[in-house]
């Protein structure tokens, strides 16, 4: 098939497309390379520089779309919500018109699980309530109800995959964000001598070990998913999948792993809780695996950040 992937020079997205690409098909990546980075596009894929509002021409010929292209820090959408409304929201609307214009009717989306907000249970369901506590996930959440309409009133075929966290890499593909909020990656600077130590926010909550526990999902794992969703995605339909682990790994599983597999110290500072942080935000996936068959072939903590620390150290 002939592919857009939006946002394809970006962590997801550039795994995503190099997995499109040894698939066999033909992948253009589309980035404005605001937060992604040209020599993550891979080899074999056609590279567009430009903005999802200009998709435009490069629609033309196109079988479907896999989407990335957000903006995805929950500080900075509190911070700019407009900025978070006109891109995510805005670019997106902009871009299934330009779909619509050309003939493509297929589009795999990718969504977040803070369309949830704050669950009333865990492991999340689809099925749960969707109250976004920020900006962000407020947008991600317009765009899921925009799909579900224009599958609806145009006949698109869409499907949105919902998740906490990526990590680990993909051979060269890997985390590179201007602005890193994540915590594997933040953990590992330690180890690299980019930071001190790492902070960790609270340790009381109602865990085994009193701190946060998050779903983690292996960014190959995650790739892989989009790839069955894009043969899902039926004219009229829009369907929704959570990804997760089911289990979830506490603050301190993921420091004290990480200092596994570097061998390095660590230093940990503990502080008082961030406002708003649950205790435990853990999505089900069994939905798409019933449906579609996926399953995370590299659940393992210590494999998703060996990963990462391979791909961030090859000469470590």
């Amino acid at each position: 098939m002939r592919l857009l992937v939006t946002g394809g020079a970006g962590y997801i997205g550039s795994v995503v497309a190099a997995q499109l690409v040894e698939a066999g098909h033909e992948v253009t990546v589309l980035d404005d390379l605001s937060t992604g980075h040209a020599d993550a596009v891979p080899d074999g894929a056609r590279f567009v520089q430009g903005s999802i509002t200009e998709a435009g021409d490069v629609l033309d010929g196109q079988d479907a779309v896999l989407h990335f292209a957000a903006r995805s820090l929950v500080g900075e959408s509190v911070e700019k919500p407009g900025l978070y409304w006109s891109h995510n929201l805005g670019g997106t609307l902009a871009l299934l018109d330009a779909m619509h214009a050309r003939g493509v009717r297929r589009i795999v989306f990718s969504s977040t699980a803070a369309t949830y907000g704050e669950p009333e249970r865990s492991p999340i369901q689809e099925s749960d309530p969707t109250r976004p506590t920020n900006p962000y996930g407020a947008s991600k959440l317009a765009v899921d109800t925009a799909l579900t309409a224009y599958a609806g009133l145009r006949g698109l075929g869409a499907v949105s995959l919902r998740y906490f966290n990526v990590a680990g890499a993909y051979g060269r593909y890997r985390e590179r964000h201007a602005v890193e909020t994540h915590l594997i990656p933040n953990v590992l600077k330690v180890a690299t001598g980019e930071r001190e130590s790492v902070s960790v926010f609270g340790t009381d909550y109602p865990t085994d070990d009193g701190t946060c526990i998050r779903d983690y999902v292996h960014v190959s794992d995650l790739a892989r998913a989009h790839l069955l969703a894009l043969g899902a995605a039926a004219e009229g339909e829009h369907k929704i999948y959570n990804l997760g682990s089911g289990t979830g790994f506490s603050v301190q599983q993921v420091i004290s792993v990480c200092r596994e597999v570097t061998g390095h110290e660590i230093p940990a500072v503990v502080g008082p809780r961030r406002a708003g942080d649950p205790a435990v935000l853990v999505a089900s996936s069994a939905k798409i695996e019933h449906e579609l068959g996926w399953k995370a072939e590299r659940p393992a903590l210590r494999d998703i950040v060996a990963d990462a620390w391979a791909a961030l150290s090859p000469n470590q």
